[in-house]
């Protein structure tokens, strides 16, 4: 069997047999392809793939200069491909039990914002709000929506894929609770507890006429269309210059913000992990070395040091 006949029949499995998302099933693609088109290798029969056709792969994904963690991604896809093949039976050898791949990542920490700066952009948003004289407008309707998105990422910590994926009858508006599908088709449910937000929620709800509307989706566009992760990124990086803010931001960084700062209201950690949707306690635990008000404050108020006083003596 040539490789492309064996990736084609690999996608119809990760579509149709594993029932893999959109956004999965796109990615696969764009590896698997990345891969065939690399030295032709479409018409190279699937037993003569070995360990060192894998190791020039990996020094040319290298010499793109791709980071470590796009070049690990790819490389996991690829093993997926050829653990699928061997049990299959499609293949004798699986070459990546001939390698021993270790692709190292470099730490790094989650960008997040301080209160005051998420503070500053929402008062913008509202003051326009308040100041907006044309409200039968398209554009007073899109500033009530984008209002409600980051308060919802905010209020939170959804990612903007899950966010945009939202479905009219993911959301209560009676009760403020929120079902989410996230990755790997978990569910879970989270609350909208603050009342100005629950509010608002219900505002757009009535002006796009939501529960009327022919999109099964919560959020939508001028089209009636589904809102894109594209334009949610797009729209807070033009609030984020509008309001005077000079850190670049981006939808994930409400996530990671909701997570430390709840950390640093002494939260425990494996609420957070559920609230975020994390399928193990280490993914949450990288927002404690953020934590660093919390750490200043243990170190300020219980370090031992703060006995000693040797001018006095």
């Amino acid at each position: 069997m040539l490789l492309t006949k064996a990736i084609k029949d690999f996608k119809f499995h990760c579509e149709f047999e594993k029932n893999l998302s959109t956004k999965t099933l796109q990615a696969y693609s764009i590896d698997l392809n990345q891969f065939e088109e690399f030295k032709n290798y479409k018409n190279i029969d699937i037993q003569d793939f070995d360990k060192y056709i894998l190791k020039e792969y990996i020094q040319h994904l290298y010499s793109l200069n791709l980071k470590a963690k796009t070049i690990k991604r790819k490389m996991a896809v690829l093993k997926t491909f050829f653990n699928h093949l061997e049990f299959d039976e499609e293949i004798v050898v699986n070459p990546f039990r001939k390698i021993n791949l270790s692709i190292k990542e470099p730490k790094t920490l989650p960008q997040t914002m301080e209160l005051k700066e998420i503070k500053k952009l929402l008062k913008y948003l509202y003051r326009i709000k308040s100041e907006f004289k044309y409200l039968d407008k398209y554009s007073y309707k899109a500033l009530i929506r984008d209002i409600v998105v980051i308060e919802i990422l905010f209020s939170t910590g959804i990612r903007v894929s899950e966010l945009c994926s939202l479905k009219k009858n993911n959301i209560n508006l009676h009760t403020g609770i929120i079902k989410i599908n996230g990755k790997g088709s978990k569910e879970r449910i989270i609350h909208i507890c603050d009342s100005e937000v629950k509010k608002q929620i219900k505002y757009y709800v009535d002006l796009f006429e939501i529960y009327s509307s022919k999109s099964e989706y919560f959020f939508i566009n001028r089209l009636g269309k589904q809102l894109s992760e594209q334009s949610v990124r797009l729209m807070i990086h033009k609030y984020q210059k509008l309001s005077g803010l000079s850190k670049y931001i981006t939808p994930h960084m409400f996530r990671h913000s909701f997570a430390t700062l709840l950390l640093e209201e002494g939260v425990d950690i494996r609420y957070i992990q559920h609230m975020l949707g994390h399928s193990s306690i280490s993914t949450t635990q990288i927002y404690t070395q953020v934590n660093m008000k919390q750490q200043r404050k243990i170190l300020n108020t219980k370090h031992p040091r703060r006995h000693f006083n040797f001018l006095d003596e």
